[in-house]
């Protein structure tokens, strides 16, 4: 079941407080153990976590890879969807991820676009007609060390 269930029954600003907190409940995430906590008001800036679990642990103990990618994902898509409203088109192009050391224990990420990043974003689209930034997420542990850094391509294009 997609996260964005609720949307032809509620109206946008209900479905925009609340898609933070219903993608707690979407399956994946609830396998993997992964949290989402939005830390602002207007969903620019959330983290997300995970405990190492039976279900995410990899065969030598550690995080497995691709779940240390899914707890990321789809973050930076939703966040701009969300602010860039109806009229824009947000998809995830291309990924890649670079480990850094092993996952034990509990990992998080902070997925934040500014008021600088989000003009910069705006303005080229609506210029170029489409536009591929990529945003940077690294993944640390409760120490603050980096687990890996993912880079994520979206691509963005105003509807006609």
């Amino acid at each position: 079941m997609s996260p964005f269930f609720l949307e032809s029954f509620v109206n946008r600003k209900f479905r925009d407080s609340m898609i933070f907190k219903l993608i707690n409940f979407y399956p994946p995430f609830l396998g993997a153990g992964v949290k989402v906590k939005p830390l602002n008001k207007e969903g620019t800036k959330l983290e997300v976590s995970m405990n190492l679990t039976r279900f995410n642990r990899n065969y030598v103990g550690t995080h497995f890879g691709g779940s240390l990618y899914s707890m990321c994902d789809p973050f930076y898509m939703l966040i701009l969807l969300r602010m860039l409203g109806k009229d824009y088109i947000v998809w995830d192009k291309s990924a890649s991820i670079d480990f850094k050391r092993p996952g034990r224990g509990r990992v998080h990420a902070i997925f934040e676009i500014t008021e600088d990043q989000f003009t910069e974003i705006k303005n080229k689209v609506d210029e170029l007609g489409k536009f591929e930034p990529e945003l940077l997420v690294e993944v640390k542990d409760h120490e603050g060390q980096v687990i890996c850094e993912i880079s994520k391509k979206l691509w963005i294009k105003k509807k006609s």
